[in-house]
């Protein structure tokens, strides 16, 4: 079961968890970020490879928004070819997954 704030919502640590959880299921290698003291600002919070594809992951609780800097490097992404993704839910994670897999076939 995943982890649950006090309002009964998801927490973003327990849909984190599920993506990188799903993610190394389906054979993808995942690197985890962690924001610290010289990291790029708004780097995601994930970075997955898998048959070439390199996409970067940023997990939110539901109704979250990313912020100015992370807002500043999704465009940096996407604007060099990168993709990008944000993900808010156990559906999210699925359906994100499910998609770049299909970029791989």
């Amino acid at each position: 079961m995943y982890r649950c704030n006090a309002k009964g919502t998801i927490t973003e640590g327990a849909i984190l968890a599920a993506l990188r959880n799903y993610l190394r299921l389906r054979g993808w290698f995942v690197i985890r970020h962690q924001q610290s003291m010289g990291s790029h600002k708004g780097l995601s919070d994930l970075t997955a490879i898998k048959d070439g594809i390199t996409v970067y992951l940023e997990t939110k609780r539901p109704g979250g928004t990313l912020s100015p800097a992370q807002e500043q490097f999704k465009m940096a992404i996407e604007g060099h070819g990168g993709i990008y993704c944000v993900v808010a839910s156990y559906d999210d994670v699925t359906g994100v997954v499910d998609d770049l897999e299909r970029k791989t076939e």
